[in-house]
């Protein structure tokens, strides 16, 4: 219970935040963000494109873990996972606030949820990031990025969101790991101190999810409790 008002506060807090306290909405904000989504990168500091685009990983890293999760869940975790391609954190805190402890997978993966699972989509998700960090840091100006940090509540809020996105995938990450056998805390450290890619490399390094859970597979045939 404690976890679930923790992550209801939090929520709350940034969405106050956010609204409130965050710099002025500047009027080119529409603008900037139109020509982000169609490559009219010309004029654009490269670390507000890679600031941009790592948002658009950053969901498709979580799906990868909480469309297995919502399997346990009341709720409906793609509704959560979908929203979090347009506001990212601001769609996940109500779930982690929501959802009940699931170190089970109960049933088979269809073929969207075999996608995501496969350490191939772990390992094009990290060549893209790669790719995109590299670029971003070698050309990018940070004494712009700091001003407009400063003055945009666009580029303020995205950067809010990436960190707390870095913060929160520990909340789904242990869960994922019993659910794949994997006790390591080692994994689990390694994971959750380094931000952006250690949910990556574990997206590359951890085990399938089991075809049938054991226990599951009992229930259906009447031998379990």
């Amino acid at each position: 219970m404690l976890r679930k008002i923790a992550f209801g506060v939090l929520w709350l807090s940034v969405i106050i935040y956010a609204s409130f306290f965050a710099p002025e909405i500047q009027p080119d904000t529409f603008e900037l963000i139109k020509n982000l989504c169609i490559g009219e990168w010309q004029g654009i500091n490269p670390l507000v494109i890679l600031l941009f685009y790592i948002m658009g990983v950053w969901p498709l890293i979580y799906s990868a873990v909480i469309f297995a999760d919502g399997r346990g869940q009341r709720l409906p975790a793609w509704l959560f996972a979908t929203g979090s391609f347009a506001v990212g954190a601001f769609a996940l805190l109500p779930y982690l606030s929501l959802r009940e402890p699931n170190p089970k997978f109960p049933g088979k993966k269809n073929l969207f949820l075999t996608i995501l699972d496969s350490r191939l989509t772990g390992i094009a998700l990290t060549v893209g990031a790669v790719v995109l960090v590299a670029g971003g840091i070698g050309a990018g100006d940070w004494g712009d990025f700091a001003r407009q940090w400063q003055t945009s509540r666009f580029i303020h809020v995205m950067s809010l969101d990436f960190c707390l996105l870095c913060l929160l995938f520990p909340a789904l990450l242990q869960d994922d790991m019993s659910r794949r056998g994997l006790d390591n805390p080692q994994i689990f450290w390694l994971v959750t101190l380094i931000p952006l890619f250690g949910p990556l490399i574990y997206l590359c390094i951890r085990p399938p999810l089991p075809k049938l859970d054991t226990e599951f597979r009992g229930q259906e045939l009447g031998i379990g409790n």
